[in-house]
């Protein structure tokens, strides 16, 4: 494993299983929303998103964690060697994002921009969960299992399993 995407729904863990993963294996962690966001939570200019994704991408290691924008999400599906999929079901993502929400005031949510707001993530999050049966489906985890005859294909689907994985795989 050196070259790890981590993507899923919105409050599925991926965050909290990417930073495991960064300090278990050595290899240095890229969250998607640190890349897509500047300090203060507001979007940064495409190209600049574009050519910081490039330069991570042409890298020897790295973990890179999120979605972000579909065309970046598919090139990293290709130059990655391992595809974790955390897929846990949609009433734990919910209640996995409320509980971030509920925290915020005493920790930080993890791979979050220092100043953005916690309340605007998580109405993002809960329209993004609302969106992601037409993305995260069947098919998709069709497309991605294909993908596992030239790369570790991961797809975590319990909590048990997420709170496992790094002792497992490394």
């Amino acid at each position: 494993m050196n070259k790890i995407a981590v993507f899923g729904k919105p409050g599925s863990g991926k965050s909290v299983l990417s930073k495991s993963l960064s300090s278990a294996l050595g290899l240095e962690l890229y969250p998607l929303d640190s890349m897509l966001y500047d300090q203060e939570g507001q979007p940064v200019e495409r190209t600049t998103f574009d050519k910081l994704h490039q330069t991570i991408l042409m890298k020897d290691s790295w973990i890179i964690d999120g979605l972000g924008p579909l065309r970046a999400f598919n090139e990293r599906l290709e130059r990655a060697d391992t595809l974790i999929y955390v897929d846990l079901p949609y009433w734990l993502s919910y209640w996995l994002v409320t509980k971030r929400l509920i925290k915020s005031p005493f920790v930080h949510p993890e791979g979050w921009p220092k100043n953005s707001s916690v309340v605007t993530g998580t109405v993002n999050s809960y329209k993004t969960l609302q969106l992601c049966p037409k993305f995260w489906n069947d098919e998709f985890v069709a497309r991605v299992q294909a993908l596992g005859k030239d790369k570790n294909v991961y797809v975590v689907k319990t909590l048990g399993e997420l709170n496992s994985f790094v002792a497992l795989h490394t």
